[in-house]
């Protein structure tokens, strides 16, 4: 028999395995605790209480210590340290506060062993003399992971780009992309979103603040949690992840001539909240059966198949990068301005300052409120309202937000919201630190990677225009709103007796 002396929390799948939401004073359904900087963050640990065996008929004695560990005092009087177990993805699953069973399932579908298991069906079937029958094997990487994972083998951006084509080609894989190719899409349908909002705003009062929608964690939060008091403020644009999902069973399928169930499409991302994203039905091809993205594995889970092959990534000879998408334009690997969470805000002041104020800004001033993870840019030009955004990182900075939306008290046009305090560099998929490293001061090293990248604004992009026209119709199309776009989904909350609210 066992005793289990536990809280219900609903959980939050970013900032490593599972994040418990403790959340702070206006987050429902939920233990109330007040003076909490956040979530638990990637230094921390996600734990499940101690389990203490139990004979029938006797008692026994727990006493917390000053450092928060627990003790076993037996019968006898003997002291036994109780362990904390590590809360893994099928524990925070199992919870069903947050994540459905549904979603369970899927979850298990997205690991490194999926892909291995690909990719020895495809050589087992080349080997039959079969090799019509594979599937083609795409993995696009996000540039937060390449970062980490360059920060980790102590590699250039560049180098790091050409030794992970190297590694995952000399593996099967097929094809090897740059997720950035993807978020040039995204950032510009942002913009043309917000100004369409802006035109519709003196009739609709729902359209501002427009909320970003790249960060998973944020969106299954908004879903899950406060439903259609926050759903309609979100952007519709899809993530960059979701993007290149549809890039590379459409755009890329009809380029290399097979169907898109003939493609198994793993991308590298710097969270775990990225899995669930691509498990979403609003991603799935029906006519096809298949997912715009089969499989997402985290950067740590790369190191894992480093480790696995018996190599360091700088042992790996590098592969030059081919693909229908450019990646390096001069011999550099390109990124955008704005930060390591895709420069959202960014671009999106920039366009409209332009567009709306007839303003053009080279520089945008960002003021830190509160904290780092809360700062805001305002752009004013004589004669017209201002226009004014924000970035909030982290759930105790998204919390103010949410809570200012739904009072209708929320001074911004757009906000860049992100789970994940420091934003996606942060990621909770990330590469550890190594032994004598701190968090901090590998956050900072990825987040200097990541900066060392050239910007190229979107519609300068080698390719991009060109794709857009020869894929969606043009720029603005009928179909560049229907393929970039998405839709959220309130989330019915469910009924557990371990719910309790405190």
């Amino acid at each position: 028999m066992q005793s289990l002396f536990y809280f219900h929390f609903p959980c939050m799948l970013h900032n490593g395995s599972c994040d418990l939401a403790i959340m702070a004073s206006n987050f429902s359904g939920a233990l109330q605790l007040t003076d909490l900087n956040d979530f638990i963050t990637p230094s921390q640990e996600c734990i499940k209480p101690v389990t203490i065996e139990r004979k029938p008929g006797k008692v026994g004695k727990i006493r917390i210590e000053d450092d928060g560990s627990y003790m076993e005092i037996t019968n006898e009087g003997v002291e036994r340290k109780l362990q904390k177990a590590k809360i893994t993805l099928n524990d925070c699953l199992a919870c069903s506060g947050c994540i459905t069973s549904a979603e369970s399932v899927l979850i298990t579908q997205q690991s490194q062993d999926e892909l291995y298991k690909v990719l020895q069906e495809n050589a087992q079937l080349l080997q039959a003399g079969n090799g019509e029958a594979q599937r083609t094997v795409v993995v696009s990487i996000s540039p937060q992971s390449r970062a980490s994972i360059a920060a980790k083998y102590k590699l250039s951006i560049n180098d790091t780009a050409l030794r992970l084509n190297g590694f995952f080609q000399r593996l099967g894989v097929h094809h090897v992309l740059d997720t950035t190719f993807a978020r040039n899409f995204s950032l510009l349908e942002s913009c043309q979103e917000f100004i369409q909002r802006f035109k519709e705003s003196e009739t609709n009062k729902t359209v501002f603040p427009m909320l970003a929608s790249a960060c998973p964690g944020w969106i299954c939060y908004a879903e899950k949690t406060h439903g259609t008091y926050i759903l309609p403020y979100i952007s519709t644009t899809k993530s960059p992840q979701q993007i290149m999902g549809s890039l590379v069973k459409d755009y890329l399928a009809n380029q290399l001539g097979i169907p898109p169930d003939k493609i198994y499409h793993v991308t590298v991302m710097p969270c775990y909240d990225k899995k669930l994203e691509a498990s979403r039905s609003d991603f799935y091809n029906d006519m096809y059966r298949t997912r715009d993205v089969d499989c997402v594995i985290t950067s740590g889970e790369v190191e894992k198949m480093l480790e696995q092959e018996g190599v360091s990534l700088s042992q790996v000879e590098p592969l030059p990068l081919t693909s229908n998408f450019p990646c390096l334009v001069n011999g550099d690997v390109l990124s955008h301005m704005g930060g390591g969470s895709g420069g959202y805000l960014e671009h999106v002041m920039r366009f409209a300052a332009s567009q709306i104020l007839g303003h053009p800004v080279d520089r945008l001033q960002y003021k830190t409120l509160r904290n780092q993870d809360f700062q805001e840019v305002t752009v004013e030009v004589s004669g017209k309202p201002p226009l004014k955004m924000a970035l909030a990182y982290g759930f105790r900075n998204i919390q103010n937000i949410v809570q200012k939306v739904k009072r209708g008290k929320c001074p911004y046009h757009f906000v860049e919201i992100m789970a994940c305090p420091s934003g996606c560099n942060n990621g909770g998929g990330q590469i550890r630190p190594d032994d004598g490293e701190n968090n901090k001061d590998r956050l900072q090293t990825v987040t200097d990677l990541y900066n060392s990248m050239p910007s190229v604004t979107p519609d300068n992009y080698s390719g991009v225009m060109d794709v857009y026209n020869e894929w969606l119709g043009g720029f603005g199309s009928e179909k560049a709103r229907t393929i970039l776009h998405t839709q959220y989904h309130e989330v019915e909350k469910m009924t557990n007796a371990l719910a309790i609210k405190w």
